[in-house]
């Protein structure tokens, strides 16, 4: 009869787990979504992000509000949605540096990822354009390393943060070709730009929505492009990889995610809203000008992207002897 007893106990409190998570469902949302986007206006993670909140807002019933909190290379509004209430109001749409390398990097980090938030949705990627000011006079990606090891020390290089994917792409860029290059980390792909074009910064590997309209522009170059082949809407760049560093490869992508301890039942309906939108011929018409292409995947279709990439680029970090802040 104990066992018995045990047995139904347990039943019954998963019952009542699984009731509980249904019932939280039940009347969400009841006011505005907060998306917290921790860059500043006008990055790609906040352009990508308004162009999904307009038919999620649709799909739930409620507006979906675009809050940027830039800083720290993401890691301050990663940490406000972090410590947010699990009541499915709150959302995260950032990139892989505040997920991913930053708590392999940052000691402090006021926040853990992988306790604390909880996947949504893999939402899009995008290689990275190596972009220089006109002014260094260089037209290739070999003539730009010739420089910059004649001019060893004095050149600095842009980021959106430390671990994120343009200052790894770098940090790995530099390591292969023996350069020695300082990194200055800034709030967002704008300011790099800014820097790059008053002559604070010589260098950046950079998202192409950014840099490209300033490269035709004329106000920077393109060097190259860190797919692993050509890319097609920028199959004139040659690659890193065939520009003589075989095997290079470094791409930027994005991502939805929720505090931790958000119901199931929410975190599923809110993926699959973000699916059938993300996969529509609408939304991936919009990611052509940003040089992004369109995901779309199951929560665990995320997780199993943010396991595979904390062991390649922690690997990367241990090798490079990176050091922590």
């Amino acid at each position: 009869m104990r066992r018995r007893e045990l047995l139904y106990a347990a039943g019954a409190a998963a019952l009542g787990a699984m009731s509980s998570g249904a019932d939280a469902a039940v009347g969400w949302p009841s006011r505005p979504i907060r998306l917290v986007v921790p860059f500043p206006g006008g990055s790609s993670p906040d352009l990508i992000a308004r162009y999904l909140a307009e038919p999620l807002a649709q799909a739930l019933g409620q507006p979906v509000v675009v809050d940027n909190k830039p800083g720290a290379g993401g890691n301050i509004g990663t940490g406000a949605v972090a410590k947010a209430a699990p009541d499915g109001h709150t959302l995260l749409f950032t990139i892989q540096g505040p997920l991913i390398t930053a708590p392999l990097l940052s000691k402090g980090l006021p926040y853990d990822p992988q306790r604390e938030l909880r996947s949504v949705s893999f939402i899009a990627s995008s290689p990275n354009v190596l972009a220089v000011p006109p002014s260094l006079g260089v037209d290739t990606l070999a003539q730009f390393v010739a420089l910059a090891r004649r001019r060893a020390g004095e050149f600095n290089y842009g980021s959106v943060g430390n671990g994120s994917a343009a200052h790894l792409a770098m940090e790995a860029f530099i390591a292969r070709a023996g350069l020695r290059i300082v990194h200055v980390p800034y709030a967002g792909f704008p300011q790099v730009v800014n820097a790059m074009l008053a002559g604070q910064v010589q260098a950046g590997f950079m998202v192409p929505a950014i840099a490209m309209p300033q490269v035709k522009a004329g106000k920077l170059k393109a060097l190259a492009v860190t797919s692993a082949g050509r890319f097609g809407a920028l199959a004139e760049l040659p690659t890193v990889a065939e520009s003589g560093y075989p095997g290079f490869e470094a791409t930027s992508w994005q991502a939805l995610l929720a505090p931790a301890g958000t119901p199931d039942a929410i975190v599923r309906r809110v993926s699959d809203e973000v699916v059938r939108i993300v996969r529509g011929e609408t939304f991936r018409h919009e990611l052509l000008p940003l040089y992004f292409s369109a995901a779309g995947t199951s929560p665990e279709g995320l997780d199993g992207l943010m396991r595979d990439e904390r062991v390649r680029w922690g690997a990367l970090i241990k090798q490079l002897k990176l050091e922590r802040e």
